[in-house]
């Protein structure tokens, strides 16, 4: 498992990859399969960032609205 990496390097990945597979006139299949997964797990990372920080947000509001 590679580390855990920022939310920022995770939507440059992202957007990286996409610009691959753009710019492919020829797909290499078993490049593209790779690339695949590698968004695959890179969007599920950062989909549990976004969850994280949707909850340390609502924290946060909770704690403002108390006072």
């Amino acid at each position: 498992m590679k580390p855990k990496t920022g939310l920022n390097q995770n939507l440059k990945t992202i957007s990286k990859i996409v610009e691959w597979f753009e710019s492919q006139e020829e797909l290499d299949i078993e490049e593209g399969l790779r690339k695949a997964k590698e968004a695959t797990e890179v969007i599920k990372e950062t989909k549990k960032m976004l969850k994280e920080a949707e909850n340390e947000f609502e924290e946060i509001k909770k704690t403002l609205e108390k006072d």
